[in-house]
C-alpha cells in the first residue's frame, strides 16, 4: 500500500470515529496500518489527524466536560506519555507489534466487559483517577490506543453523553498536543510526512459525515459484534505478526 493510499484511509477513518462509530472503532486505526508499516509509523502518521479531529469535536462540547475526571487524569496522563514514547522509540518494531496485538485485544475485552460497568455499584477515589490517565497516556503515546482506560473510569461515574464526550475530546486534545513535540523530537513524525498529509485534511469532515449516517443506518448490536471480531481478528493477527 503506497503512502497516498495509507494517509486517504487514514484520514476517513479518524473521521469515520470523530463522526460516531467511537473509541473502540477507533482502537483499530493503528493496528489496521501497523500490519503494513512499522508500528512507529503508523503511530506517528495518525497523530495530526487525531488531533484535529478533537479540535473540530471540542466547540460543540465546550465546558461540558468533568473537571474533578480532568483534574484527576490529566498530570497521571503526562506521565504515561512519556513512558509510552520511551517505549515506542526503543523497543524493536516485532516487540511493538505484539504489545499493540495485546493492547487491540485489551480493548475486545473491555467492550466484552463496558455495558456491565454501567450497573457497578461505584465508590469514587482519586486513585482511580490517576490509573486511568496514566493507562490512557501510556496507551495513547504506545499505540493511539487510550480510549478503554478513560472509558472504563467515566462510565463509572455515570456522566452524561454529552459529558462524556467533551471530556474525552479535552482530555485527548491536551495529550495529543503533549505528545506533538516529542514525536518531532524522535522522529516518529517529521514534517516530509505533516506537508504530505495536508491535501488530506478535507477528507476529516467527510469522514465524519459517513460516520453519522452509518451509526443512523447500521443496527448497533450488529455493530458491536463486527467492531469484537475486527479487534479479536487483528490483535491475534498483530501477534502472529511479531
Amino acid at each position: 500500500m503506497n503512502f497516498s493510499m495509507t494517509i486517504v484511509i487514514a484520514a476517513v477513518f479518524v473521521g469515520l470515529v470523530k463522526g460516531g462509530l467511537g473509541p473502540v472503532a477507533g482502537a483499530l486505526i493503528v493496528p489496521l496500518l501497523s500490519t503494513t508499516m512499522p508500528v512507529s509509523e503508523a503511530v506517528g502518521l495518525t497523530l495530526p489527524l487525531l488531533i484535529l479531529g478533537d479540535w473540530f469535536a471540542l466547540p460543540v462540547y465546550w465546558k461540558q466536560w468533568d473537571s474533578t475526571a480532568l483534574r484527576l487524569m490529566l498530570p497521571a496522563a503526562l506521565i504515561g506519555v512519556v513512558m509510552g514514547i520511551a517505549l515506542l522509540t526503543s523497543l524493536p518494531d516485532d516487540t511493538l507489534r505484539r504489545v499493540l496485538g495485546a493492547f487491540t485485544l485489551a480493548v475486545a475485552g473491555y467492550k466484552l466487559a463496558s455495558d456491565s460497568l454501567k450497573t457497578v455499584q461505584y465508590t469514587p477515589h482519586d486513585w482511580h483517577g490517576w490509573l486511568a490517565g496514566w493507562g490512557s497516556g501510556l496507551g495513547s503515546a504506545l499505540a493511539n490506543v487510550g480510549a478503554p482506560p478513560i472509558t472504563a473510569y467515566l462510565l463509572l461515574r455515570r456522566v452524561t453523553p454529552a459529558v462524556f464526550i467533551g471530556t474525552n475530546a479535552i482530555f485527548f486534545l491536551v495529550v495529543n498536543l503533549v505528545k506533538f513535540p516529542f514525536f518531532i523530537a524522535t522522529d516518529v513524525l517529521d514534517a516530509d510526512t505533516l506537508i504530505g498529509m495536508v491535501w488530506t485534511l478535507p477528507l476529516l469532515p467527510i469522514g465524519v459525515w459517513l460516520g453519522r449516517r452509518f451509526i443512523e443506518w447500521v443496527d448497533p448490536a450488529r455493530f458491536d459484534r463486527l467492531m469484537l471480531i475486527l479487534l479479536a481478528g487483528i490483535g491475534l493477527m498483530l501477534l502472529l505478526m511479531g
